[in-house]
């Protein structure tokens, strides 16, 4: 119903504009071209300017109604850095921006056509094509050396006190692992992939997956205030781990394993009180288009304490114990006892 509204409105708006011309052009034959034009240049830079400070109006009221929707400050050490990043950015761009179009608008009402004044043309210029190639281009510069800056931090060698997590990517979900008490992930092949006993093709034969734990419902447990670096990949297509919470994200690249680390400083709950949402979680998003269930492949992270996590990685069973445990074996059969009678004969066997 709005779209219809929307298209009957842009018709009337037309309609009108339309019939606003062809009165211009019956006023221009009464009075003349001369004076004709002379109003309509008038008019039309009045416009201009009443444009420009409601479209401000417009971009502030914006602002105010969709503030709520953004999200709340980060959880993360290293999200905060890029949240000055963002500020930074804004704040340039806004002030040029605002320079800029402030200008533009002003330009439109005090250089009006005038017959005391005449344009001033001229093709080009080295200094004005300097100023505003070099300006520009330094203001980026600064701005991608801070952004990488905090992309070579995220993607750097993690802290050794730092926790290892693997994420992989799956059509569409993901599955988590976790090391078991020897704090080492096993080795994984994937030849050895088995939706029914081995989602990851971990490979039996190296005792450090004996303990590993996994968890397909996408459920990814971190202790505050402790680094973690994940280990990224995918069991199918390119996948992208989003963390919008905490301001990162990383592809996960079949047959390559990406790997970025952070510190979370808020717990779930802790962020639940802040927002003032008894509901909220921390969300694991896919931000790479991955096929028709893309929209599905959603995950969840929970921030706890040190005592909480403990408390939860004990409730856990490791892997191998649903999966890899041969079954306890079966008593044999007894082989069967053949007759004694003389008399008894084989099978396919005549006496003579």
């Amino acid at each position: 119903m709005s779209g219809l509204l929307s298209t009957v409105l842009f018709v009337l708006v037309f309609v009108v504009l339309y019939q606003i011309g062809k009165a211009s052009d019956y006023a221009a034959t009464i009075r003349g071209e001369a004076e004709s034009r002379k109003q309509a240049n008038k008019a039309l830079a009045i416009l201009m300017c009443i444009t420009f400070i409601f479209g401000m109006i417009g971009i502030w009221a914006c602002h105010n109604y969709f503030k709520d929707m953004l999200l709340p400050i980060s959880a993360s050490e290293s999200g905060r850095e890029y949240d000055k990043m963002y500020s930074v950015t804004i704040v340039v761009t806004g002030i040029v921006f605002f320079i800029t179009q402030t200008l533009l608008f002003w330009f439109t009402y005090k250089y009006q056509a005038s017959e005391n004044r005449t344009a001033f043309f001229f093709a080009h210029s080295n200094q004005l094509e300097a100023l505003w190639t070099t300006v520009p281009a330094l203001a980026m510069a600064v701005l991608v050396a801070i952004g990488l800056k905090n992309w070579f931090t995220v993607t750097s060698v993690a802290p050794p006190n730092a926790a290892v997590v693997e994420v992989v990517g799956k059509q569409f979900n993901w599955i988590i692992r976790y090391p078991g008490k020897d704090n080492e992930l096993g080795k994984r092949d994937f030849r050895k992939i088995d939706d029914a006993n081995n989602v990851l093709g971990m490979d039996w034969t190296d005792p450090h997956n004996a303990d590993d734990i996994i968890s397909q419902s996408g459920e990814l447990h971190l202790i505050v205030g402790k680094p973690v670096k994940l280990l990224i990949g995918s069991r199918d297509v390119i996948h992208d781990v989003g963390l919008s919470h905490f301001r990162l994200k990383m592809d996960a690249v079949p047959g390559i394993t990406t790997t970025m680390w952070f510190t979370p400083t808020i717990t779930t709950d802790s962020m639940k009180r802040l927002t003032h949402n008894a509901d909220f979680v921390y969300e694991i998003s896919c931000d790479q288009m991955c096929g028709k269930g893309h929209y599905s492949m959603r995950g969840t992270v929970i921030v706890e304490t040190e005592t909480e996590y403990n408390k939860w990685m004990a409730s856990q069973k490791a892997y191998y114990v649903a999966n890899a445990t041969p079954a306890a074996p079966t008593e044999p059969t007894k082989p069967a006892v053949l007759p004694t009678d003389s008399t008894h004969k084989a099978p396919g066997i005549t006496k003579n």
